[in-house]
């Protein structure tokens, strides 16, 4: 069965830096588009960056551009997002995604097949 597990969540402060991490199986992970995503109490699900299958390709949401880092180790299934200059509006649950399809709507939740169980971000002022 498919599986995400994603780590490395925390209690951090404003201008620290978390490393998240996410670890797949049950798929063949170098040939999914891999995407983070991140949920506030009450809020939607939003995008926060996507990496395509070499790692040659990324992309991210305008909140975090500049301060955030998507990468993958196909060799060890895992995607990672290092989070520099962390913000108290940073804080959520993030969640890592599968996206076999290749479908180009990588921002949006709906074109991800497989989802983790999420990690908590908590960012304080």
């Amino acid at each position: 069965q498919v599986q995400l597990v994603e780590s490395g969540g925390g209690l951090v402060q404003a201008g620290d830096s978390l490393r998240l991490s996410c670890v797949a199986s049950g798929l063949p992970f170098s040939s999914y588009v891999m995407g983070w995503f991140r949920q506030a109490p009450g809020k939607e699900r939003e995008f926060v960056s996507a990496i395509n299958w070499s790692g040659g390709r990324t992309s991210y949401a305008d909140s975090v551009k500049g301060r955030f880092t998507i990468s993958r180790d196909n060799a060890k299934n895992t995607v990672y997002l290092l989070m520099n200059s962390l913000k108290p509006e940073d804080t959520a649950d993030y969640y890592c995604a599968a996206d076999p399809s290749n479908s180009g709507y990588y921002t949006r939740p709906y074109a991800y097949a497989y989802w983790g169980q999420g990690t908590q971000v908590t960012v304080s002022s």
